[in-house]
């Protein structure tokens, strides 16, 4: 039993169900089914967090009526060739100790799929609607489809327990369809199931007594519902306890699990996958007033990324289990390295939401940006022992080298680390200068926490020149030498140069008090430089070569930024590319119509246009395979530089 964590590591008894402990993998979209069933990896994906020591796995939404299937990698529930891929889950779960629950969805409005010819998807609602984010229109459901429909939530809840799970979730949160009837500004109907609370509710209600009566009294029966919707036009607060009251006094559900936020609206997406920005644990207050309102288990998700906060959600008695999915992204055994008090060695979620929820918007499967493993358990399995362990050099400290340097470290190979600099890290140590990303830095405490425990040798203050490299008598060389700013030709005249990114962050130039920055990549750094900038009170105009500034991140986080960066006083001029400055103005081309666009009386450019790959042909050394990764081959991303480590560590002999 923990020491630390005592309340965490407790079990719960749910309807005569034992849960070892107060940890839950919460519904996500892995991306991992096809053909409207599990495969192979979604089972060797929950596998793997049920052999990390969670309590309880809930599975992804699962779509409970063929108007429910809004996206290409949703599970048929509805179809009872579900039920053999939901039987080796709930048997990998079971096998590892995990209790397993299966997740019952309809997402009325919420459609965005695009079917195989390339249309559009058919949505209902309660009434008419259309979607903000999606850009759909939604038709009234008829009574008859509301009976159909409720019928699915039985049929689903009956397939998921003859496959063995041991209850079944309904997904009340986020705006999806059973939180469209309960919303007044979108339930409009004027039948049974509209107009007061009474009529609004019964869709739910009916849902319960269906579920019931087709799964019997034995498994359990929850209900996952925001506590807020965080918008104006969805659930407030006091309407969430509205129902959650009645329901209460119906005795409909065995637990209550609260979330924030709704995927109705730009406002209140980005409550649905909390990023950075937001405090760990936001969301217990809410949890804590459906506490005070029911009898039976509250369960809470949004930003739980450690042990500790978790801890102290349970100590002061605002839930009794605490959804930590990220947290079991980022680390599979994240929970067993918890119960046994191993705290530093647990790779914390920073929150950057780059592989998980944001492979969902790419098409592409769950991951993560510091466990490419994650998603890839099939691919990747166990790093097996190298079968002729060999000395291996890796040049560059970044993350690329750092993540190379482990695995091949954790396979049995001597390894040694060479960075010129005098800190591990590389450009993460420039990105968590930007506001808001302190806790981005977070990554090189966890590669240097590993590298240390699994014995690399690191030498800082290297230049790994030939002569160097040989000394060390390597059999494989990884190169991860990462990249340096580029600056492209740029008509410059009057003394004017463009600063870079770098020279910003690292205070080597300074910024006057108006600003042009000239942004390339659409990435965090040149909103990153302006909100830094703009704080510190200077005029700031973002230019951007696409059609919108930040066009590279997930559109959630995206969009509330530029909100919010507008709301400081930046201006935004799309579709630009610097062609050069003078002394006192800076000269941009419309990237269409060719036509000059002037930025006046600017004090500092600073040209955001990428990196450029330091060169690898100094350490191509005849007799010794070498291997280039992650910016050195290619400038791209962290996510890249780490799985492309990850992959050279795994060929080394």
């Amino acid at each position: 039993m923990s020491k630390l964590f005592p309340n965490l590591f407790s079990d719960l008894n749910i309807r005569g169900k034992r849960i070892r402990n107060r940890i839950i993998s919460t519904g996500h979209h892995t991306l991992l089914a096809r053909n409207g069933k599990a495969t192979d990896e979604l089972i060797a994906y929950h596998r793997a967090r049920a052999a990390g020591g969670t309590g309880l796995i809930i599975l992804e939404c699962t779509a409970v009526h063929e108007s429910a299937f809004f996206h290409s990698t949703v599970i048929n529930g509805f179809d009872k060739g579900c039920i053999p891929g939901f039987r080796k889950i709930a048997e990998a779960a079971h096998e590892n100790g995990a209790t397993v629950f299966g997740q019952l969805f309809h997402p009325g409005t919420e459609v965005f799929g695009i079917a195989g010819d390339g249309t559009r998807t058919a949505s209902y609602a309660p009434s008419q609607a259309k979607h903000e984010r999606y850009l759909g229109t939604a038709s009234p459901m008829t009574a008859g489809m509301i009976r159909d429909v409720i019928d699915g939530y039985a049929s689903t809840a009956r397939h998921m327990i003859e496959a063995g799970l041991d209850g079944v979730e309904v997904v009340a949160s986020h705006g999806y369809l059973p939180a469209q009837f309960l919303n007044p500004r979108i339930n409009r109907r004027t039948d049974a199931f509209g107009g007061p609370f009474e009529n609004r509710i019964r869709f739910l209600m009916e849902i319960v007594s269906a579920v019931r009566k087709a799964i019997g009294d034995e498994p359990v029966l929850g209900l996952r519902i925001s506590g807020h919707e965080e918008d104006n036009r969805g659930l407030q607060p006091s309407e969430c306890m509205e129902a959650i009251e009645a329901l209460e006094r119906a005795r409909a559900f065995d637990y209550y699990n609260v979330t924030a936020g709704t995927s109705g609206s730009a406002r209140g997406v980005v409550h649905v996958v909390p990023a950075m920005s937001f405090a760990p644990g936001y969301v217990a207050p809410y949890a804590r007033m459906v506490k005070d309102r029911v009898g039976v288990p509250v369960f809470i998700t949004g930003r739980i990324n450690q042990p500790h906060v978790a801890e102290d959600i349970l100590r002061r008695g605002d839930a009794d289990m605490c959804g930590m999915t990220r947290a079991q992204i980022c680390d599979p055994d994240m929970a067993n390295k918890a119960r046994a008090d191993r705290t530093d060695d647990i790779r914390a979620c920073v929150g950057c939401n780059q592989a998980c929820i944001g492979h969902l918007y790419l098409g592409a499967p769950v991951s993560c940006i510091q466990h490419p493993e994650t998603g890839r358990e099939l691919e990747v399995g166990r790093a097996e022992p190298a079968r002729c362990p060999k000395k291996v050099v890796v040049i560059g400290a970044g993350p690329a080298g750092m993540k190379a340097a482990i695995v091949a470290r954790k396979r049995g190979h001597d390894v040694t680390l060479l960075e010129k600099s005098r800190q591990l890290g590389g450009q993460i140590l420039l990105a968590q200068l930007l506001p808001g990303r302190a806790e981005f830095g977070g990554i090189v405490n966890n590669l240097r926490h590993e590298l240390q425990s699994v014995g690399v040798k690191v030498e800082l203050g290297i230049t790994a020149d030939a002569p160097t490299i040989r000394s060390r008598n390597p059999d494989h060389l990884v190169v991860a030498t990462g990249a340096l700013p580029y600056m492209p030709d740029l008509e410059m005249s009057g003394g004017r140069a463009a600063a870079t990114p770098w020279q910003v962050l690292k205070g080597e130039v300074y910024c006057g008090t108006k600003v042009a920055i000239a942004d390339w990549r659409g990435d965090w750094i040149a909103l990153g430089l302006a909100e830094k900038l703009v704080r510190e009170g200077r005029q700031v105009t973002l230019f951007s070569s696409a059609h919108t500034p930040g066009v590279s991140l997930v559109p959630h986080i995206r969009d509330t930024w530029v909100s919010e960066l507008a709301k400081l006083g930046v201006r935004f001029v799309n579709l630009v590319r610097l062609f050069g400055a003078d002394e006192t103005d800076a000269y941009f081309e419309h990237t269409y119509t060719g036509e000059a666009v002037i930025c006046e009386s600017v004090d500092t450019v600073i040209g955001s246009f990428g990196n450029a790959s330091v060169p690898a042909t100094d350490f191509d050394l005849p007799g010794i395979p070498t291997h280039v990764i992650g910016d050195a081959y290619s400038p791209r991303t962290v996510e890249e530089a780490i799985l492309e480590g990850m992959r050279a560590g795994l060929k080394l002999g």
